[in-house]
């Protein structure tokens, strides 16, 4: 007889030995599918090189307001810091002493005329009177003299009512172009000095805002490949204007303000080795003041056709930039590229390193390597290629 724990032994294995033979004919795990990427072809346009420089802004009309006569401040005609026009009136000095002086000076000009009108008749006479032989030539010379020193003094009365009635008129300081005033430098009732002299006393500022000027400096390198270009007939940043440049402020992304080139210096610093640029931006509201900083662009080359891809698109392998290019396989191949500048919409100019007509891995670079096969899908269409099945 066969003992018991044989006999379970036994039937143990006759149940596992199929169960280990089913498992040692099933089939391995199918593969999966290639990695699905977006492709799109580089974009060709023309495109401009463009250089990137930091200035500030300048007024293009800069007013230090001082008065042209002495006397004391009676009124101000302003709130500090607001705008004003050509021509509104600011400040207002005494105009009680120079009134004073242009009726003075009227006085002795009609005391003037009087004589000379009192001479003139005296020389008629006379000149009757020495055809007669009544007087002599001698008397009749000093009645002419006398004539001339008359004509004489009605023209130097006529100049001193000019300058008392101007003198009283500069009393009156109006604002000189337009733009935004500062603040008073001296308050009503205090003595302005005046004239022409260095000591005169300083009322306020006023700086003008549309147009404003921005101010910069370029390297030398720089300038001579601008002038290099424009004397090839090709303008870039040339002295005539017209050039058209772009602006941002430091909160800014864009640069969305647009002005013209308008000027560029006649001499290098020779501290620094740079020359200043300066262009001209529009400011209807005002948002642009003096002395604010900004980044200005300005074109760097002529227009050439270049091929651009997104920046995305662009892998880095140490120091150097690759794209991935799905050749006709649908294989992964990476190409080195020279980089140039990023332009609008995240746009990457490549200088060198691929073909108009190649399909460039625009989305999903992380999950490709070179020499993979992937299903490529052309940017804004369906999967495409024989595993395009696969992932319906």
């Amino acid at each position: 007889m066969i003992h018991t724990p044989f006999r379970r032994s036994a039937a143990a294995f006759a149940i596992v030995a199929p169960l280990l033979a089913a498992c040692g004919q099933s089939q391995p795990p199918a593969a999966p599918p290639p990695p699905a990427v977006t492709v799109a072809k580089p974009i060709e346009r023309g495109v401009t090189d463009q250089d990137e420089y930091v200035g500030r802004f300048v007024a293009v009309d800069s007013v230090e307001v001082r008065a042209r006569v002495s006397g004391y401040l009676d009124k101000i005609h302003f709130r500090d810091g607001q705008l004003v026009k050509q021509g509104d009136l600011l400040f207002t000095i005494d105009k009680r002493p120079f009134q004073n002086a242009v009726d003075q000076a009227r006085g002795a000009l009609a005391q003037a005329k009087a004589n000379l009108a009192f001479t003139q008749t005296d020389l008629d006479r006379a000149k009757q009177l020495v055809r007669d032989h009544t007087i002599t030539e001698q008397a009749f010379d000093q009645r002419t003299q006398a004539f001339r020193s008359a004509q004489a003094s009605v023209a130097a009365n006529e100049a001193a009512v000019r300058q008392a009635e101007l003198d009283l008129e500069f009393t009156e300081l109006r604002a000189p172009v337009a733009g935004r005033i500062g603040d008073r430098r001296v308050s009503p009732g205090n003595l302005v000095t005046g004239g022409t002299a260095g000591n005169t006393t300083l009322l306020a500022t006023i700086v003008s805002l549309d147009p404003i000027r921005f101010e910069f400096t370029m390297d030398e390198a720089s300038y001579l490949r601008y002038e290099r270009f424009s004397r090839s007939g090709k303008e870039v940043t040339g002295r005539e204007g017209g050039v058209v440049v772009g602006l941002k402020l430091l909160d800014e992304k864009g640069f969305d303000h647009r002005g013209y080139m308008d000027f560029v210096d006649n001499v290098i610093d020779r501290s620094s080795g740079t020359i200043r640029g300066r262009a001209v931006f529009s400011n209807p509201d005002g948002v642009l003041i003096p002395g604010m900083f900004g980044r200005i662009r300005v074109p760097g080359s002529p227009t050439y056709q270049a091929l651009l891809v997104p920046d995305a698109a662009i892998g880095t392998e140490q120091v150097r930039k690759f794209v991935l290019v799905i050749d006709a396989n649908n294989t992964a191949v990476q190409k080195y590229v020279t980089l140039g500048p990023v332009i609008d919409d995240n746009l990457r100019v490549i200088r060198d390193g691929i073909a108009a007509d190649d399909r460039i891995v625009v989305n999903g670079l992380m999950r490709v390597r070179p020499g993979q096969k992937v299903t490529p899908q052309e940017q804004g269409a369906g999967p495409s290629g024989p595993q395009a099945k696969n992932q319906q």
